[in-house]
């Protein structure tokens, strides 16, 4: 399916402090150079936030990252779970249409969407409360058919009760999520033929539904007023130990000896005080480079191709050092041998086939 950027965007686009926080946190679960893993839940963030993804939001995460625009937008065109256009204020659905909802009666569901919702999918309802598309299997099968809204799944639907669930949520209420015909998971329709002894026992729901059940919402998009989840891979802050109880005062220890300089890392390349003929050349052209990196090459005095592709060996180690948060990026997107086909007149695709050829050099 063809996935294109809204006609109408914003002007602009910029986290809550708390999703700032939270975004931020993300990133430093990837090593240095590798921030770009982020993109899925940063993008992700910020869905959830304004509600869609807009093209100011994709670019401010690119720009978070150090990525080209174009590789976060490769991201949120790909994938299903990004909508690229507004959703309702309540809840976009999305109707399985593949083989086994489609046998099941998707087109049922299809059509109390076209009739309650929007003729078209991608469009919002009336009351702006809701939106609709078929998408893809999302894997629920034998509960066919199913529809994801919001964060769940509602499944063993007929028209008639897709019909009922909108309506309820319409007003308020919010809906047990899973099978709408009494299953507590995916065992067979007409019921159990075994492990009827630990059916007995078993929870009123299923994990996944008592979780909605739980939370007491499963549309409920995060706002960004919540009180974020920062960094709990890097351990819990704890309280600053009490000060220990002065001790009788001792004999002034030996000085330690000096310890010896850090040698610095490289050699830095030849700088420029500005680009030449006050024009610089697009660096954004070199895969890997996106608007934070570019801006961050001019500041150590790097404006064109020919600098990059002139650099030594000793010149890529100390770049790679002085990268502030992006430490790497030269050795690994293979930087100088880009610069050196975009200075000889080549084009972006040939330099970044020689960017993405593993067994391609360095410079």
């Amino acid at each position: 399916m063809l996935r294109r950027l809204h006609k109408d965007q914003p002007a602009s686009f910029a986290f809550t402090p708390a999703n700032l926080a939270w975004a931020q946190g993300q990133i430093t679960k990837y090593p240095v150079g590798r921030q770009a893993s982020a993109i899925i839940p940063l993008l992700w963030r910020a869905q959830e936030q304004e509600g869609w993804l807009s093209r100011p939001a994709i670019e401010h995460v690119a720009d978070m990252l150090g990525l080209a625009y174009i590789r976060a937008l490769e991201v949120a065109t790909f994938y299903f779970m990004f909508q690229l256009q507004p959703v309702g204020s309540v809840a976009h659905i999305q109707i399985c249409g593949t083989t086994s909802c489609m046998i099941c009666g998707a087109e049922d569901l299809v059509a109390v969407a076209k009739e309650l919702i929007s003729t078209t999918p991608h469009t919002l309802s009336a009351d702006g409360k809701f939106s609709w598309e078929e998408v893809e299997c999302l894997g629920a099968c034998a509960n066919a058919p199913m529809a994801q809204i919001g964060k769940d799944y509602y499944e063993d639907l007929t028209g008639e009760s897709l019909r009922a669930l909108i309506g309820r949520f319409s007003k308020g209420e919010v809906p047990v999520p899973g099978s709408q015909i009494g299953r507590y998971a995916a065992e067979p329709a007409g019921g159990l033929t075994s492990l009827k002894d630990h059916a007995a026992g078993r929870p009123a729901h299923n994990a996944s539904a008592a979780l909605a059940v739980g939370l007491g919402d499963t549309v409920k998009r995060i706002d960004g007023t919540e009180v974020p989840l920062l960094t709990p891979w890097l351990g819990k802050a704890t309280k600053p130990a009490a000060a220990p109880a002065k001790a009788a005062a001792k004999p002034a220890a030996t000085p330690p000896a000096k310890a010896a300089e850090v040698t610095p890392v490289g050699t830095k390349p030849k700088a420029l005080k500005a680009a030449r003929a006050g024009k610089a050349d697009d660096l954004k052209l070199i895969l890997g480079i996106g608007p934070k990196l570019e801006e961050m090459c001019h500041k150590l005095g790097f404006f064109h191709f020919d600098q990059i592709a002139a650099w030594a060996e000793d010149e890529i180690a100390w770049v790679d050092e002085n990268l502030e948060g992006f430490k790497g990026r030269v050795t690994r997107d293979k930087w100088v041998v880009q610069a050196k086909i975009l200075a000889a007149g080549g084009t972006i695709e040939e330099a970044e086939r020689a960017a993405n050829d593993p067994g391609g050099k360095q410079n």
